[in-house]
């Protein structure tokens, strides 16, 4: 048996078998050790939950700090976009209505004179703490402000003097907003010693930013006035010298024709001196007309006419010429200016033609193409629509051409098929010629 015994532990040793106690000392140390790793899992996991947690709050504070600066660029960021701008702002109001542009040349030396009394030292324009030193030293201190001062007043009116020197009037929403901004950021940037622009000076130069747009948008208006009235003068003159050609040829035609009646009526020709006779009474009766249309400065035609090769179908011109033959005028609007002749729907003469402009133009406002300068007098109507206002203010139309020619258009258009599309959109094909 102790032979056996033995036997057995050779063979458990060598098969690798462990006694019960060893087993259960196994188990314990396996269980400590899957513990301890568990443990240890547990822990690096912990760690890398608070890593991720700190990831997540470092990108949140980005984030917010990110649209902070966001907001503070979009604040510091003025839109200049001029078709933007003209689109918003439509027709310029003025801020101080006055009565003529030297009117506001006034005003504005007034005001840069208070602006230049401010800015000067001990003027109030800017504003800072009181009681800073430097080194321990309140002279140093009072210095370092003054000069401190002086760098952001000089940086503000730089800015302040470049808006006014660029200002145009639709511009000017805009400029007022820039100059608060580049006050905000005095401010910001001046808050350690309470460096900022005094309010009361920033007011006083909207307010010239604000009287500068106005003399400008006034300096504007004059001009156009000056260049309308130029016009007219220039009409008048073509008009007075037509009106004096077609007199001194109707004065020397009747000139001619008493010296060929005197001859006659020697000569015993009665009849030939009757044709005559009736010749004269003609060029007496052209006179007349010629002194009435120069006399009567209402007088004249009122035409309606339209370029649908240039503007389309839906536009015509409704205007009033006072020229002995109204055809001038409108070959001299069929210039080069534009690709096509217009079109004469109506040649209306009228002893009040002005009253029927003006009539015309009225009913017509509300289809007006130019809202801001009415000497431009086009409007979105059909040829149809003109011919019934007209008729209705002027009674019978005599002759009226409600379809328009437009021979050259239609020709380019029936030469080209795609001219139609060419001319509405701008565009030429490659290889062909515009």
């Amino acid at each position: 048996m102790t032979a056996e015994l033995a036997g057995l532990r050779a063979d458990v040793q060598r098969l690798g078998v462990l006694s019960a106690v060893e087993l259960e000392q196994h188990r314990q140390r396996v269980r400590r050790e899957t513990a301890e790793e568990a443990a240890g899992s547990r822990a690096r996991l912990a760690e890398q939950v608070t890593e991720a947690q700190t990831l997540l709050s470092e990108l949140a504070r980005q984030e917010s700090e990110a649209k902070i600066r966001l907001g503070q660029a979009r604040q510091q960021i003025v839109v200049t976009e001029e078709t933007a701008l003209l689109q918003e702002a439509g027709v310029y109001q003025y801020r101080h209505p006055l009565s003529d542009a030297v009117a506001y040349q006034t005003a504005l030396a007034e005001l840069q004179g208070r602006i230049k009394a401010m800015a000067r030292a001990d003027g109030g324009a800017v504003q800072a703490a009181k009681g800073w030193t430097v080194n321990g030293s309140e002279a140093q201190g009072r210095a370092m402000i003054r000069d401190f001062s002086k760098l952001m007043l000089r940086a503000y009116n730089a800015e302040a003097d470049n808006l006014v020197r660029g200002l145009k009037p639709y511009k000017l929403e805009s400029a007022m907003e820039r100059l608060g901004k580049v006050a905000t950021t005095i401010a910001r940037l001046g808050k350690t010693m309470d460096i900022r622009i005094n309010e009361a000076y920033h007011r006083v130069r909207l307010q010239e930013l604000q009287l500068t747009a106005d003399y400008v948008q006034k300096v504007a208006e004059e001009k156009e006035r000056e260049r309308e009235e130029k016009a007219r003068l220039r009409e008048e003159r073509k008009v007075q010298q037509e009106i004096e050609r077609e007199r001194a040829r109707l004065d020397k035609e009747r000139a001619h024709y008493l010296n060929a009646l005197a001859a006659l009526r020697a000569n015993g020709d009665t009849d030939g001196a009757a044709q005559l006779q009736e010749r004269l009474a003609q060029i007496d009766t052209a006179i007349q007309d010629v002194d009435y249309r120069a006399a009567n400065i209402r007088a004249g035609y009122v035409y309606v006419i339209s370029n649908i090769g240039a503007f389309g179908e839906s536009m015509i011109k409704v205007g009033l010429t006072r020229r002995l033959d109204p055809m001038d005028r409108v070959r001299e609007l069929s210039d080069a200016s534009v690709p096509f002749n217009f079109d004469v729907h109506a040649l209306f003469f009228s002893e009040d033609a002005v009253g029927i402009e003006a009539a015309m133009h009225a009913r017509l406002a509300d289809r007006r193409v130019n809202l801001v300068n009415h000497r431009r007098e086009f409007f979105y109507a059909t040829s149809a629509e003109a011919k019934a206002l007209l008729a209705e203010l002027a009674g019978n139309l005599l002759q009226y051409e409600e379809m328009a020619e437009a021979l050259e258009f239609r020709q380019s258009r029936a030469q080209r098929p795609d001219a139609g599309v060419l001319l509405r959109s701008g565009g030429v094909r490659p290889g062909r010629e515009g």
